[in-house]
């Protein structure tokens, strides 16, 4: 739930920028790796398992799925799986989240990301210990050189956080996170209105959120259903003006609603 056009480049081998095109193919996985009320209870948040096409210039290049699961009473489970094809490329990506929810505010526990295909293979995994108030990182011997935050975020949790909000009627949003190297990062969003909007499931109304950069080179926008219990339905990535990929839903299956 992270939020990128790089140029397009010709599919025939002469043309194929190895370096650009396997730095494009990362960033497709690494990216793709919400009713209103007042508070938002855990009680509240439904399982559910989303399915989408990732394409790029219409044609679709793979898959992603997203599976949110209880744990136990207190904690939930978000897991992200992309597999993406394209060319001789590939890129296989499981991210992982556990976390906790209060009072409509989401507090990681651990995050864990495996990433495997064309160039570096990656793995890594985060802890976020509230009694100790501090963040581990499975590369560092020891914690690290963070400020604790109540309101920490890691790669995946922010954007179950970002979709309670949205159900919390909210339009403006600013999460810090963690990133893969262990800095701290701000990621901000805003609602910017309202669409229908055509995916394979149907039409739907949705509110459109954009990703707030500090320059205008990258842009990312995503849409949420209310009639879908607010869920992620579509997601543009891209760089001075130009498509990166896009995500559609194709299937839902959930609690509270299905496709």
């Amino acid at each position: 739930m992270q939020f990128l056009t790089t140029k397009y480049y010709r599919l025939t081998a002469p043309t194929i920028n190895k370096n650009k095109t396997c730095a494009l193919l990362l960033c497709l996985g690494a990216v793709f790796s919400a009713s209103f009320s007042s508070v938002i209870q855990a009680s509240e948040l439904a399982p559910y398992k989303a399915t989408y096409n990732v394409l790029r210039k219409g044609k679709i290049h793979g898959e992603a799925t997203r599976e949110l699961s209880k744990a136990t009473d207190e904690t939930f489970v978000l897991k992200y799986h992309s597999n993406i094809e394209w060319m001789i490329f590939s890129d296989e990506r499981i991210e992982e989240t556990t976390f906790t929810i209060k009072d409509s505010q989401i507090h990681p526990v651990n995050y864990v990301m495996k990433r495997e295909g064309t160039g570096p293979d990656k793995s890594f995994r985060i802890d976020f210990d509230p009694s100790e108030q501090k963040v581990k990182h499975s590369d560092s011997k020891y914690p690290l050189k963070l400020q604790w935050r109540e309101d920490w975020q890691d790669l995946l949790s922010y954007q179950a956080q970002l979709r309670v909000d949205l159900m919390a009627g909210k339009t403006r949003f600013s999460y810090p996170i963690v990133d893969k190297e262990g800095d701290e990062k701000v990621y901000d969003f805003e609602v910017v209105g309202s669409e229908t909007i055509t995916l394979p499931v149907g039409n739907f109304e949705t509110v459109k959120v954009r990703r707030m950069y500090d320059n205008d080179k990258r842009q990312a926008l995503v849409w949420f259903a209310p009639s879908l219990d607010h869920m992620m339905v579509q997601l543009y990535k891209g760089k001075d003006g130009m498509e990166q990929f896009q995500i559609q839903l194709k299937s839902l299956n959930s609690d509270k609603v299905s496709l």
